[in-house]
């Protein structure tokens, strides 16, 4: 964090996910509480379309935005990216004076593509700046700053959207962040292109299909983007119910989202930041599989406790306060705390293996091909959670299916690439030795 090879890529990366989670909440608060402010709108309708629109640039842009960051000298793209970012800050602040939902809509998808285009950066940056001992730990870094700047902008984000004046505190916040991810980002150290002669493939249906074919074409690569993709499925299943258990299964105010949304992003960061210490440098896959065992252990044990948690009367409401002073709620908390933790003993390592998989020359167009896939993951995990709801499933059901198609999951990864479990066997020994 002392050293200018890594402390400048940090905070500019930190303030990115806050400024895009920041303006995200804001918008999607807007909509799902004060719709009435923003003109004519179907305020549930497009609080699910919205997170929809900010997915979409992944799919139409990832493919591109990993030529570029291959093709071009990456803290001069990085740069570039901040300053669009803070273009489209302004836009959406006009967005917010004018209380116009199309301005602000635009301005999300502008956003997504934001994300699309520092992506590949992001994760090719780190391989060409950190020697291999570092990578564990530099990822674990950038990873524990995504989720915490995840949880700030959330939580000022609702915080904002709740305000008399939140046009103008908001302009203010979002155009401000990005000035200083962009003054962060001038301290980049320059990180040269190692294919300069790339002739970029402006077709993405073309490129993604040649990326695809590369990725099959090394199946420990390609189960790697899967096991990362799956991770983002799990926890968008997860985490897009955190408010509806909060409200309907733990009768809890926002107050009690807020606890269950900070209490697993912290977890997410100390199991990020433990994974060097545990995989001792080197990317361990045994590491992946206890972390993948320990997110299905802690799942299951939140769906026991919310099926168990009995309330006095169910019109009661719980604010954080009174949410805690009962004792089995503290179970719950740390049962979400845990599964943050194994989260990032499963994510880090993963994020390392593909780096280092990946040739030099295509290391951002395989991140680029990752990030579609995450996308795509993204978008089934919304499916499936609808078609089980359909089916009648409960809030902590769900959670319980997908702790067991997890462990499915990683039975898969074991017997597809059994690297994954003798690592994980030996890591064992090594740590009982």
């Amino acid at each position: 964090m002392s050293q200018k090879r890594f402390l400048p890529f940090f905070l500019t990366q930190f303030l990115g996910a806050l400024n895009d989670n920041l303006f995200k909440t804001v918008l999607i608060t807007l909509v799902a509480f004060r719709a009435s402010s923003l003109g004519d709108v179907d305020g549930a309708m497009m609080a699910t379309l919205l997170p929809g629109l900010f997915i979409l640039p992944f799919f139409l842009f990832s493919a591109t935005a990993g030529q570029i960051a291959d093709k071009y000298e990456k803290s001069q793209i990085i740069r570039l990216v901040k300053m669009f970012e803070i273009w489209i800050m302004v836009f959406a602040s006009v967005g917010f004076y004018l209380h116009n939902l199309w301005l602000l809509a635009s301005a999300l998808f502008l956003m997504g593509m934001h994300s699309t285009l520092f992506g590949p950066v992001k994760y090719a940056y780190l391989p060409q700046q950190l020697n291999q001992q570092e990578l564990v730990g530099g990822n674990g870094m950038v990873e524990m700053g995504s989720f915490v700047a995840i949880l700030f902008g959330q939580i000022l984000g609702a915080w904002l959207a709740t305000h008399p004046n939140y046009e103008m505190f908001t302009s203010m916040a979002v155009i401000s962040i990005g000035v200083i991810g962009y003054i962060a980002s001038k301290q980049i150290p320059a990180t040269p292109a190692l294919t300069s002669k790339l002739t970029i493939q402006w077709n993405p249906i073309i490129e993604t299909y040649q990326n695809v074919k590369l990725i099959w074409a090394q199946q420990t690569l390609w189960l790697a983007i899967v096991a990362i993709s799956w991770f983002w499925f799990f926890g968008a299943t997860l985490l897009a119910q955190f408010p509806n258990m909060a409200k309907l299964v733990l009768h809890g105010d926002e107050g009690v989202f807020i606890l269950m949304l900070t209490v697993f992003s912290i977890g997410v960061g100390v199991g990020s930041l433990l994974c060097e210490r545990l995989s001792r440098g080197k990317a361990m896959l045994g590491l992946v599989m206890i972390g993948g065992i320990g997110m299905s252990c802690f799942t299951v044990d939140i769906y026991w406790v919310s099926t168990h948690v009995m309330h006095v009367q169910d019109a009661f409401i719980y604010t954080y306060q009174q949410f805690l002073s009962i004792p089995l709620h503290w179970r719950l908390l740390a049962d979400i705390a845990l599964l943050g933790v194994f989260g990032g003993f499963y994510i880090v390592p993963l994020y390392v293996l593909i780096q280092t998989l990946a040739e030099p020359a295509y290391r951002s167009r395989i991140i680029a091909a990752n990030n579609i896939m995450n996308a795509l993951f993204m978008v089934v995990s919304a499916l499936f959670s609808i078609a089980l709801f359909k089916y009648g499933v409960s809030i902590p059901q769900l959670f319980l299916i997908t702790a067991l198609v997890n462990l499915l999951v990683m039975v898969y990864l074991c017997v597809r690439q059994p690297n994954y479990y003798r690592s994980f066997k030996a890591w064992f020994k090594r740590t009982h030795a």
